[in-house]
């Protein structure tokens, strides 16, 4: 099933992209915060490291899924509209959010 397309213009040129995973992004989202609230109750909780740190391994796990998805869907959609009309800056920051992203 496709979730509903999101649109957003994107650098001066005003060019339109279309997101077509933004429910599953926020789904995403909405199940790495409550791994973190878990996490948080833990830790105020006094829980045992090891079961925190576990718990923090599924809040990576759910961020990192989340990017994966956030990048496809970038790729799918604002890549390939950049690399279609020309749109250089917007290489140069898929480039430097991918730096970010892997450090």
């Amino acid at each position: 099933m496709c979730d509903s397309a999101q649109q957003h213009s994107h650098g001066p040129d005003g060019h339109t992209h279309s997101h077509t995973q933004t429910k599953a992004v926020l789904n995403r989202l909405s199940k790495a915060i409550g791994h973190l609230t878990s996490v948080r109750k833990m830790v105020e909780d006094g829980r045992d490291c090891s079961e925190v740190l576990i718990q923090l391994a599924a809040v990576r796990s759910a961020i990192n899924s989340t990017s994966e998805v956030i990048l496809k869907d970038h790729l799918d959609h604002c890549i390939i509209d950049a690399v279609n009309s020309g749109d250089k800056k917007a290489l140069d920051e898929l480039n430097r959010a991918i730096e970010l992203l892997l450090k």
